[in-house]
């Protein structure tokens, strides 16, 4: 795929090009949407509203960096405002101030598929999901995020500690459990 011809394509608001670049981006960008929402359905509503504001602003992409970096970081955002104003996840977007807790630094003895251990992700509060998702898996510092969520950096890191801690617990049972024959996340 020629990025550049495509995105000049696009700007000229060619249907051809911009159905070329959705169907190059809109698997991966689905995977990224599906992290932060709870349901198929929810992600695919996210992955189009992010889509149209990618080719609303696509005149905006300076060619900085990677087209597919820059369209990620408009599904991340897109995702965070569908999480905002959805009322179904408004009320678990809640964010409580609550000191920092220690986290073991030891790590489980597990081999855990990456599908399984983004199901267990998946099962996180929305708000321990929507954390742990921008700082472990987009690489946002704590700042950034306290930023993005209108929360203070602190209840950016207690919030990601608390759903490690919860990760960790529920794949050292999930280990047992797939050692036994048995099956499951909690």
């Amino acid at each position: 795929m020629d990025q550049d011809l495509l995105l000049k394509e696009c700007l000229k608001r060619r249907p051809e090009a911009q159905r070329r670049l959705y169907d190059h981006f809109a698997p991966s960008m689905l995977g990224i949407c599906f992290r932060y929402t709870k349901s198929l359905s929810d992600a695919e509503e996210v992955l189009q509203e992010g889509f149209i504001k990618v080719f609303t602003r696509l005149n905006q992409f300076k060619g900085d960096g990677e087209l597919g970096g820059w369209i990620r970081k408009i599904m991340v955002n897109t995702a965070l405002n569908f999480l905002k104003t959805n009322q179904k996840y408004r009320h678990d977007l809640s964010f409580d101030e609550m000191p920092l807790h220690l986290v073991s630094t030891e790590n489980p003895e597990v081999i855990l598929h990456a599908k399984e251990l983004a199901e267990l992700i998946r099962q996180l509060p929305t708000g321990f999901q929507t954390i742990f998702n921008l700082h472990a898996v987009e690489g946002y510092k704590h700042l950034e995020i306290a930023s993005m969520l209108g929360i203070s950096e602190g209840t950016s890191r207690s919030q990601y500690a608390r759903a490690r801690v919860l990760l960790i617990e529920w794949i050292e049972k999930f280990s047992l459990k797939k050692q036994s024959g048995h099956y499951g996340t909690k």
